[in-house]
């Protein structure tokens, strides 16, 4: 746990930082604060379109009878990407814009499916209820 609160608040912000001095070495700093705020308002459609899609399939769902399961998944992952988008620099943005495309994001899903089901087969998993 201490070395993802590390790589968390330590390693990012220092990509980050990097990568907007070498982008504004590159373009100079107005292109690079103007691609930023393009990429973040981008960033925000993608997630209210994608916030709307996912509400009307999940209550398509409930409608049926079934637990969405899935779509609740999307919906955390998208909650996710909005979060990256909101946090300024380029990597963060890189992350946040691949769990809101709906093809990298299936691929997210593949892999976070088979975490949850090697630690349930474990016993690792713990579901806790309020």
């Amino acid at each position: 746990m201490l070395i993802r609160l590390f790589i968390l608040f330590a390693v990012i912000p220092v990509i980050e930082v990097y990568l907007l001095i070498k982008v504004g070495s590159l373009i100079g700093a107005v292109p690079t604060v103007l691609l930023l705020l393009a990429i973040s308002m981008v960033g925000a459609w993608l997630v209210r379109h994608q916030g709307f899609g996912i509400m009307r399939r999940i209550q398509n769902e409930l409608a049926q009878g079934r637990l969405p399961a899935a779509e609740l998944l999307d919906g955390a992952m998208v909650l996710v990407g909005g979060v990256l988008l909101v946090t300024p620099g380029f990597f963060t943005d890189f992350l946040g814009l691949f769990f809101l495309i709906p093809f990298t994001r299936a691929i997210i899903k593949r892999f976070v499916g088979l975490w949850l089901q090697r630690r349930l087969d474990r016993g690792t998993l713990t579901i806790r209820r309020f």
